[in-house]
């Protein structure tokens, strides 16, 4: 609920000298959490200074993994997928979507950093307080938690914004002994793949971003409102819809009455645990649904689903949905870095709103309201500020090849942002998936289209004619499985 958090130590730029090291690789396993298959790799750990300015000391270990090429002979320059939150390990991330790469791996290796703060480099993460979670948002709540959660973490937390951890990419870059490297970010991770080419273009052959985050956009006031809009779309599909109009007739006047229904009156439910399957009782209010409701937007599968979990819990039946904010939760809390989490966004974002620009009344009037920023400012109030270079958040200008990926159905990062993104890019192509939400690598042709970027670094030659085909889960009219 409260993961969102960070401000700048005025304009410091960290130093570019980055020291060559030797890192030894040996074969491992890689998976994409607890119960997933695994698959091999090989994988080593690189020592880096907490603080690469040299004023505060202490190291940190980089968990670094490399899954080689399905060609004998690759090519030099290997493909590094960033993952998003922020918060979430790159290496978790790719083996959870390793199906996704196939195409670009065929022909070079996959080069996995987590970044520092994340996965299994020197993680910094504390547990979410259950009196928080089931809790309303309360302000001294929340800076009595944020407080607890900086006494348990193991290491300086000024030193994980993305302007350290690109250069730690740089410093594996070096170690590894590639010439340069092809970025994949997704969400955040566009983040620091535009900086890390802003700061390395030397060491850039090309960029993907999918699910783009502009460096001029502070996240966080936009997250309700976005996720309003991408709601309303979902729910005027459904109403243009014939199958689905009638079978859900009126939704969009069913989910208003739900989410002032949850707001006046939370409900007490008993819901299987996701993980043991035992029983347990659940409190259900406006912040569960909304976070539930949230989720379920980023991904036309799940997305799917909406209309028929609205209609249940409208009739009364909550357990359905209330199940999917379990499931949601406790992913995010096993995939994400909250203490990482916090360092990015109280550094790169909330210090940086602009309030005379702020729609407070759209916030308000979304489903999930105000919850969200206030408890990012709250915990910004207290989290102390990180190193964030001069020109970050300017827009990335660059004559490197850039292609640019979009759903136009995606309730946090809209095409709008990728708009802003290549501004100064002058050598871009945008690709917008139709009702396609959050991250398209997997959707369709996408995987081939970006496979034939990366191997011919001509953006002229995509054909992006095949995305017009790519599927959309059709609505769920019943629990049986989608409608004909």
């Amino acid at each position: 609920m409260v993961r969102y958090a960070f401000l700048v130590l005025g304009g410091l730029l960290l130093a570019d000298a980055v020291p060559a090291q030797t890192l030894r690789l040996e074969d491992c396993r890689i998976s994409g959490g607890p119960g997933m298959p695994s698959m091999k790799a090989r994988c080593g750990t690189l020592s880096r200074p907490l603080d690469p300015a040299g004023a505060v000391p202490g190291d940190i270990d980089l968990r670094i993994a490399v899954v080689p090429a399905l060609n004998l002979t690759p090519e030099p320059d290997p493909v590094v997928p960033i993952a998003g939150g922020p918060g979430q390990g790159s290496v978790q991330f790719y083996a959870a979507y390793s199906r996704a790469f196939e195409d670009v791996r065929r022909n070079r290796d996959i080069v996995l950093v987590d970044q520092r703060g994340t996965g299994e480099s020197s993680r910094m993460d504390c547990p979410i307080d259950d009196d928080l979670v089931e809790g309303q948002y309360s302000e001294e709540l929340t800076v009595e938690y944020t407080r607890a959660c900086l006494e348990q973490l193991p290491h300086d937390p000024r030193f994980f914004t993305t302007s350290v951890a690109v250069t730690d990419l740089e410093a594996v870059r070096i170690a590894l002994g590639y010439p340069s490297l092809n970025l994949y970010g997704v969400s955040y991770g566009t983040r620091v793949a535009q900086h890390f080419a802003r700061r390395y273009p030397e060491s850039t052959r090309t960029i993907v971003l999918d699910g783009v985050v502009p460096p001029q956009i502070s996240l966080g006031p936009e997250i309700a409102t976005e996720g309003q809009r991408a709601v309303d779309e979902i729910l005027a599909r459904c109403a243009d819809n014939t199958s689905c109009n009638e079978r859900f007739p009126d939704l969009h006047v069913a989910f208003e009455k739900l989410v002032a229904l949850l707001k006046d009156d939370p409900v007490i439910i008993t819901v299987p645990d996701p993980n043991t399957g035992r029983s347990q009782e659940l409190t259900f209010g406006h912040t569960e649904f909304a976070v539930a409701v949230r989720l379920l937007a980023y991904h036309p599968n799940s997305t799917a689903l909406l209309p028929l979990l609205i209609k249940e819990a409208v009739d009364g039946n909550y357990v359905p949905l209330a199940s999917q904010y379990m499931m949601t939760t406790l992913a995010m809390a096993d995939a994400l870095s909250l203490g990482m989490h916090n360092a990015v966004m109280c550094t790169e974002d909330i210090p940086f709103l602009d309030k005379t620009t702020i729609d407070y009344d759209r916030i308000a009037a979304s489903y999930m309201g105000p919850l969200q920023l206030d408890a990012l400012e709250t915990i910004c109030s207290v989290w102390p500020r990180g190193p964030i270079d001069d020109e970050f958040k300017v827009p990335l200008s660059t004559d490197i090849p850039v292609l640019l990926l979009s759903g136009d159905a995606d309730p946090i990062t809209p095409p709008r942002y990728a708009s802003l993104a290549a501004v100064d890019l002058s050598n871009k192509l945008h690709l917008i998936g139709k009702d396609q939400g959050h991250g398209q690598i997997g959707v369709g042709c996408t995987r081939r289209l970006v496979a034939s970027f990366i191997d011919t670094v001509d953006l002229a030659s995509v054909d992006a004619a095949c995305l017009e085909h790519s599927f959309v889960m059709p609505f769920f009219l019943d629990f049986s499985g989608p409608s004909p």
